[in-house]
């Protein structure tokens, strides 16, 4: 099969040929219709995750096509038309028995701790408790933004925040994730502000239900959130991963309110100055959100079914594999409005 792959860290990747994967008894081999390029995808490349052994094909948020299914397998059959969360529970742990597959103490992530998608197939393990069926009418672009993107954005705001209707919510950066979740806020009911560098994914923001918009380099963000909410976000997201958008996120809070951390801190970013006055004084809750199991994708396609969430609106460049390494190395320039997508391989 053709795959994007790369020898050593912060080296240029190549479309190359590689054999094809096998299932594992446990798993499914998916034929990828479309793949998206992700922040973390490249944090992998640039050698920030220890799970990742070399060489290696990245790639984690997918859909495509059952083409061959391991013999412990009974969910699944050659020809299902499927996604998968980026993070895939074993199904035997504490956390697993608990429903808590996205913390799960044995997890796999296709594209981190075995092959991923940029490639023309990919092997799921546990395919029972971890693949996803997706609806007739979604195109495999817009499911391959669920599985990270959009799905981490869903637990963040609804299952982590329980944000509710008449609350405000800062998002701190709006690619793909950050977008992701100005909609699903905006669609629960919260008055929603986004935060961001470039005037363009601001626009974007407002078109998908933010009331106000902060531009980070003209504004005391903090100072701003503030005064349009009259003393402070309720819930407040940093959806890029940098010690300023956290530092802002935490600031920008009222008494009691929560900072939700759903962007990626790693590299020189993995030990930020936390604003420890403010979070003790004024009892702020601090959490992470970490992808989200498949056993709650019914909700989130449920409010797509009904027209009240449009992840298809947040689809941005459609490419090749043949473009994805330039992709790839290109994630830290942040210059794409929406998910850029591998759809033709």
């Amino acid at each position: 099969m053709k795959a994007v792959l790369f020898e050593k860290f912060q080296e240029a990747p190549k479309l190359t040929t590689v054999n094809d994967p096998m299932p594992e008894p446990h798993g499914v081999v998916l034929k990828v219709e479309a793949t998206g390029v992700c922040r973390s995808d490249w944090h992998g490349w640039m050698g920030h995750d220890s799970d990742i052994d070399l060489p290696h094909i990245p790639g984690h948020e997918l859909a495509g096509v059952v083409q061959a299914v391991g013999k412990d397998v009974s969910n699944w059959k050659v020809g299902d038309r499927v996604t998968v969360p980026f993070i895939c529970g074993c199904g035997t742990c504490s956390e697993c028995h608990a429903g808590h597959q996205q913390v799960c103490l044995h997890q796999e992530q296709p594209g981190f701790t075995h092959w991923g998608s940029f490639a023309e197939y990919v092997g799921i393990h546990q395919a029972d408790l971890n693949v996803v069926a997706l609806p007739e009418d979604m195109d495999f672009a817009t499911a391959a933004s669920l599985g990270c993107r959009f799905a981490t954005s869903f637990r963040a705001v609804v299952d982590q925040g329980k944000v509710s209707a008449g609350q405000w919510v800062a998002v701190h950066g709006c690619g793909g994730v950050g977008l992701s979740a100005v909609m699903i806020a905006n669609a629960v009911g919260a008055n929603v502000i986004g935060v961001d560098l470039d005037p363009a994914k601001l626009k974007l923001a407002k078109e998908l239900g933010a009331v106000a918009v902060i531009n980070g380099a003209e504004a005391d963000v903090p100072d701003a959130i503030r005064e349009i909410t009259r003393g402070g976000a309720h819930v407040s997201l940093d959806a890029l991963g940098h010690s300023v958008t956290m530092t802002n996120s935490i600031l920008c809070l009222r008494p009691r309110g929560k900072h939700i951390q759903v962007g990626l801190m790693l590299g020189d970013q993995a030990a930020p100055a936390v604003p420890m006055p403010k979070i003790v004084g004024q009892e702020i809750e601090l959490l992470g959100s970490h992808g989200m199991q498949a056993h709650r994708y019914g909700a989130m396609l449920d409010m797509v079914a009904s027209g009240k969430l449009d992840p298809a609106r947040l689809v941005g460049n459609k490419i090749s594999l043949a473009d994805a390494p330039d992709a790839l190395m290109n994630m830290d320039k942040f210059q794409s409005v929406g998910a850029t997508v591998i759809t033709r391989f």
